[in-house]
């Protein structure tokens, strides 16, 4: 047995079969349209952050400290107003002390995978001219466990580079813009002045463009010998297991050795906050689009009281309550919103399989397409805030057909 209300809602919509079909249809729109773009939207910043993440260590060491050491005026009167500026180190040689240490230290902890690094610039020499780089002097072994760099390779491989001391791994985008392949010959100047002739092994591509234009890896031993820093490294890398674990790890890390260390929370601050702004200008656009289909829905209860004003006035004054009248037109709204949500639902699953077959933009592998998130919440988000939409829409007509006032009208149809 369908309730009264209902039963009258029904009715109502039936009697406007055009409009009720067009407020369904702009809501269906607004639906699918949310889960398509939000689909994308994640899928694009859920394939960045694996990208940058993944091919980066998810917890790096330097050889820096967050907070100076105190000097010793700062000691000797701790409670004085005292400033100290310009404060040179006594050992011009920056390195982790006892790296040798901390990397076996760091290796026998559960699902912990370390690498060290010397970190450096170089500038590479071709055809006559000079491309500033910044130089990664890697252990090619222990490098393809904290990175993707071997799984990112295009060209050569990470095994070449540990047989080859003088070899360099350059991105794909660098080495189009040298114009040099594998087995070509590229001269090094480091920042010391001293040049070296580096043998082209590899070739990787990460899509991310700033990387693969300005990052090269060399063997570790070689960077050491190019920057004038024998057995000196200045990096550590970290591969975790759990990478959701990352900050709380490297808070001990840190409390541990004492220099910084900073999760990839941290690393890439900059980037997360640009997505952050990106999503919310997204879903505040696709939450306008599916504000602007409650204004049809608006519409069609809006004429409904203006044609029903009669009957509203005949149903008050046989005693029905003002908020059963109130119900009645909200589950008008919210039977649209239902139906357009439904139908909405099937779109946006349509629409998200069309844009999975679209070919990724500058993909290293041709076949790779668009990566579309599915999920349960970006399904649910969109059909609640139709279901708001639609609900919040059909109240302000709702709730001035409860005001009618019966005598009123049916002295004015007499």
């Amino acid at each position: 047995m369908i309730p009264l209300a209902l039963d009258i809602a029904f009715a109502h919509l039936r009697g406007r079969k055009r409009q009720t079909a067009v407020s369904v249809l702009g809501v269906m729109l607004g639906v699918g349209i949310y889960i398509a773009i939000s689909g994308m939207m994640q899928g694009f910043h859920t394939y960045f952050l694996r990208q940058l993440v993944e091919s980066n260590p998810h917890v790096l060491i330097t050889d820096e400290v967050r907070v100076p050491a105190a000097q010793p005026l700062q000691m000797l009167h701790p409670d004085a107003a005292v400033a100290v500026r310009r404060v040179l180190p006594r050992d011009p040689v920056r390195g982790i002390a006892a790296a040798g240490s901390i990397v076996p230290a760091l290796d026998r902890m559960p699902g912990v995978t370390a690498a060290p690094m010397l970190s450096g610039q170089l500038i590479l020499r071709r055809s006559g001219r000079d491309y500033a780089v910044s130089a990664l002097g890697i252990d090619p072994a222990r490098q393809g466990k904290v990175t993707s760099l071997a799984q990112d390779m295009v060209a050569g491989s990470l095994a070449a580079l540990a047989r080859e001391t003088s070899g360099i791994v350059l991105g794909r985008s660098l080495a189009a813009k040298m114009g040099v392949g594998i087995g070509d010959s590229v001269a090094a100047v480091a920042a010391g002045g001293r040049e070296s002739t580096l043998r082209v092994v590899g070739l990787y591509f990460t899509g991310l463009e700033e990387q693969d234009l300005l990052r090269v890896y060399v063997n570790l031993v070689r960077q050491q010998s190019m920057q004038a820093r024998p057995r000196v490294v200045n990096q550590i890398g970290i591969r975790l297991a759990d990478i959701s674990r990352s900050i709380p790890f490297a808070a001990r890390i840190e409390g541990r050795f004492g220099y910084k260390t900073a999760p990839w929370e941290e690393t890439y601050r900059r980037f997360l906050d640009v997505l952050a702004l990106q999503n919310w200008i997204i879903y505040s656009t696709l939450g306008a689009i599916l504000l602007v289909a409650g204004f049809g829905i608006f519409n069609i209860i809006s004429t409904v009281v203006l044609e029903k004003g009669r009957d509203i006035a005949i149903m008050r004054s046989i005693g029905v309550a003002s908020r059963r009248i109130v119900h009645i037109f909200i589950l008008e709204g919210a039977v649209v919103g239902l139906l357009g949500m439904v139908a909405g639902w099937a779109l946006g699953r349509l629409l998200s399989l069309a844009l999975g077959r679209v070919p990724a933009p500058g993909a290293a592998d041709p076949t790779q397409t668009l990566m579309i998130a599915q999920s349960w919440w970006i399904y649910g988000s969109a059909g609640a805030l139709a279901l708001l939409a639609a609900v919040s829409a059909s109240s302000l007509p709702a709730r001035r057909a409860a005001r009618i006032d019966p005598l009123a009208v049916i002295r004015g149809a007499t």
